[in-house]
């Protein structure tokens, strides 16, 4: 059961509408990295989370995520209002498409279920949590260093922000199942080669560091084709 409390979690304010700006924000919206694609994809990992918190956890961030894309919503309507005849608003997609928000990314593409990335298991959903945060706060930091106004700049950060509160969260539930650092996950042991390091790449100077080197990894300089 849903209900739509009709505040926001933090208020919109916009100084002068910017259609241009408006479509970029579409990012957010209907884009591969935007607020739709995360709350579905927390709400339907949720279905088959077994972990009561996390199940909970998931639930509570996929909700956030959909009061964020009201925001997104609110800002991309309020910097395409009552400025339809412009030229601005003529070079944006909104001239044929009508102001306010669509299911579009920045580029005029419609928004995908291929973007939802979700698979059945909680250590490799809440990895794809991680990136898929990681990627939308990328976005919001570029779209704020082009915030044409203070007032859209400030909801941004916040938006910006619970991006990195939520990174936090999901780093948090995979600790609290010691998976944080495991790259295992699963119940398919991996053979003997899990801990080898084949050096396939030999022109110019090879690096060595942690991901290559013992006591993680044996370098295998010139490794002999398996199977």
């Amino acid at each position: 059961m849903f209900f739509h409390k009709k505040e926001l979690m933090y208020t919109v304010k916009i100084d002068e509408p910017n259609p241009r700006f408006a479509q970029l924000l579409l990012e957010q919206f209907g884009g591969a990295t935007g607020e739709l694609t995360a709350a579905l994809q927390y709400w339907v990992q949720s279905f088959h989370c077994e972990n009561p918190g996390i199940r909970d956890m998931l639930q509570d961030i996929a909700l956030e995520e959909f009061s964020h894309l009201e925001m997104v919503g609110k800002l991309i309507e309020a910097h395409t209002q009552k400025i339809d005849q412009t030229e601005a608003f003529k070079s944006t997609l909104f001239a044929v498409r009508g102001m306010g928000p669509h299911f579009l990314d920045s580029q005029g593409q419609s928004w995908t279920a291929a973007y939802i990335n979700e698979g059945g298991d909680v250590v490799r959903d809440l990895r794809a949590d991680i990136a898929a945060e990681a990627g939308a706060r990328q976005t919001y930091e570029e779209l704020i260093k082009l915030a044409p106004d203070q007032g859209t700049k400030n909801t941004l950060v916040f938006l910006l922000t619970r991006e990195i509160s939520h990174t936090k969260m999901f780093m948090n539930a995979l600790s609290s199942m010691d998976k944080l650092t495991d790259p295992m996950f699963g119940n398919i042991q991996p053979d003997q080669t899990v801990d080898l390091y084949f050096n396939l790449s030999t022109n110019g100077k090879d690096e060595r560091g942690a991901w290559n080197s013992e006591p993680d990894f044996r370098y295998v300089a010139d490794p002999t084709p398996k199977g």
